[in-house]
C-alpha cells in the first residue's frame, strides 16, 4: 500500500495567530485539524484514510510526526475555537519532535514555503524517510 504524507500547519485562515499555536493545540489534544470553512478543504481532511502520516511544526520550529487515527468531527470546545482549529481528526503523535535537519527535505521545504493548507507532500524520499522515522508497531 502506498504511503501518503501530508503537511498540517494547523493555522486558521480567519485570524492572525502565532505560528505553532494551532499545532500546540493539536499536539496537546491528540488531533490534527484545520480552521478553514471551505467545504472542499473540510472534505479533504474528513476523507483522509486512517493511518495517513502528517507533519506539523510547533512554535519553536520543531517538527512533529503523527498518523490520522479516527473519524472527522467538529470540535466546538473553547480551546478549539480559541486557536481556530475546529475541524479535526484524532491523531497519534510521536512523543518526541524532530529538528529541522532530521526531517525529510520535502517536509522542511513544504513548511518553508508557508501557507495554511493541509497538503500532500511529494518529492524526494519523503515517504521512505517518514516510514523510517515512525517506530515499528
Amino acid at each position: 500500500m502506498p504511503v501518503a504524507v501530508y503537511r498540517a500547519p494547523m493555522r486558521a485562515r480567519d485570524r492572525e495567530s502565532p505560528v505553532g499555536e494551532g499545532a500546540g493545540f493539536g499536539l496537546a489534544c491528540g488531533v490534527v485539524g484545520i480552521g478553514d470553512t471551505l467545504a472542499r478543504r473540510v472534505e479533504r481532511l474528513a476523507s483522509l484514510p486512517d493511518g495517513v502520516f502528517v507533519w506539523t511544526r510547533d512554535s519553536g520550529g520543531w517538527f512533529h510526526l503523527g498518523r490520522v487515527a479516527g473519524p472527522y468531527r467538529l470540535d466546538e470546545s473553547e480551546a478549539a475555537r480559541a486557536v481556530g482549529i475546529v475541524h479535526v481528526r484524532p491523531c497519534a503523535w510521536l512523543d518526541d519532535p524532530f529538528s529541522p535537519d532530521a526531517v525529510p527535505a520535502a517536509v522542511a521545504a513544504s513548511f518553508a514555503r508557508g501557507g495554511r493548507n493541509l497538503q500532500q507532500i511529494h518529492g524526494g524520499s519523503v515517504e521512505a524517510r517518514t516510514l523510517e522515522l515512525w517506530p515499528a508497531q
